[in-house]
């Protein structure tokens, strides 16, 4: 698995071993043209070997995606499309400010804020799924439809 945690200028990353057992933040991907965001993250997903991806959905306090989590949605599907993986999306709400308590990177902007949330989010997913799906598969917003992508 790989987790992101989609920002504006960084992409937090995290993967986990092929038993989810161990969750470890990476390097996170400073954002730049989906071009070359995608040639990174590909050699990155086949060096790990990743069977799918996990994306961080910002959500407000009504469980409703906000701006940024449309944006994270659109950047995910996009990318598990590019990358011919499944999807799925967990509910990100406050998952920076939880990882910036846990490790003490309140204001980090070096990206390891960023990456520590994506294994946050990763810990999150192994605990409560949903599971992956392809992305051509009709796959409801969190809060709207299957209780299976709520989390």
């Amino acid at each position: 698995m790989l987790a992101l945690d989609v920002g504006r200028r960084r992409i937090g990353l995290a993967g986990c071993d092929p038993l989810g057992l161990t969750v470890t933040p990476l390097t996170a991907l400073r954002r730049g043209r989906y071009t070359a965001d995608l040639e990174q993250l590909r050699a990155l997903a086949q060096q790990r070997r990743v069977q799918a991806l996990v994306v961080g959905l910002p959500l407000d306090q009504a469980m409703q995606p906000t701006e940024q989590g449309d944006h994270c949605r659109r950047y995910g599907e996009r990318l598990a499309r590019s990358l011919g993986l499944p999807l799925a999306l967990v509910n990100e709400h406050s998952s920076s400010w939880a990882a910036g308590e846990a490790h003490g990177l309140h204001g980090d902007r070096s990206g390891a804020l960023d990456s520590a949330a994506a294994a946050l989010l990763l810990e999150q997913w192994l605990q409560e799924g949903p599971e992956p799906l392809p992305v051509a598969a009709a796959t409801p917003a969190l809060g709207q439809g299957s209780d299976a992508q709520a989390s």
